[in-house]
């Protein structure tokens, strides 16, 4: 009988040491796993983008929280009226927000009180239906051309956005994506913000 009980006592347990250990492994595992879904989609899928300045004003206010979908325009094309973040062609560390206006090959012409777009479906050009805007009259005015993979960008805030008037055409290259959520302000929060398809 007594050997019965010394037999169980002697069970070996694991110790202090190597439960720590188990345990720190399992969270370096975890920690692994988080890293490999996490990062790829951090770096090809989405990322997150805090609007600075008023040149999208009233779409978008100075300060709010983004989350940009990239991979639309890997596997696909902007499209007009899209809201696109895109690195700024006179400095790539630099990234901009502004509105898709004029696709590939169009001629888009900008009047102090309207914005027409000239295509092959469209010779005569039509005029773009813009609600997004407040201004009366557009100060910088001119007439543009775009070329394969070019874009023509406007801020929606057109009186005081530094846009493809000033710095010429977008580069589908330099297109990081365009915002998918607004997730703050919360009272503000919505899918594909500030979208408007002509």
């Amino acid at each position: 009988m007594e050997n019965n009980i010394n037999e169980k006592l002697q069970i070996p347990t694991k110790s202090k040491l190597r439960e720590f250990v188990e345990s720190g492994w399992d969270l370096v595992k975890f920690a692994l796993i988080a890293l490999i879904i996490v990062v790829p989609i951090r770096m090809w899928v989405a990322q997150p983008f805090v609007v600075s300045g008023e040149s999208m004003f009233p779409t978008f206010d100075n300060g709010q929280y983004l989350i940009v979908d990239e991979i639309s325009y890997i596997i696909g094309q902007a499209h007009r009226g899209d809201v696109v973040v895109f690195r700024y062609p006179g400095d790539t560390k630099r990234f901009f927000i502004k509105r898709v206006i004029g696709l590939p090959n169009e001629k888009i012409i900008v009047t102090d009180k309207d914005v027409t777009v000239f295509n092959k479906e469209n010779p005569k050009g039509f005029k773009l239906t813009e609600p997004y805007i407040n201004e009366k009259t557009i100060s910088q005015t001119g007439e543009y051309n775009t070329g394969n993979d070019e874009y023509f960008v406007m801020g929606d805030n057109r009186n005081r956005s530094s846009d493809s008037r000033t710095w010429g055409l977008l580069p589908k290259k330099l297109m990081v994506g365009r915002a998918f959520l607004r997730l703050l302000p919360l009272k503000a929060v919505s899918y594909l913000p500030g979208v408007y398809n002509q």
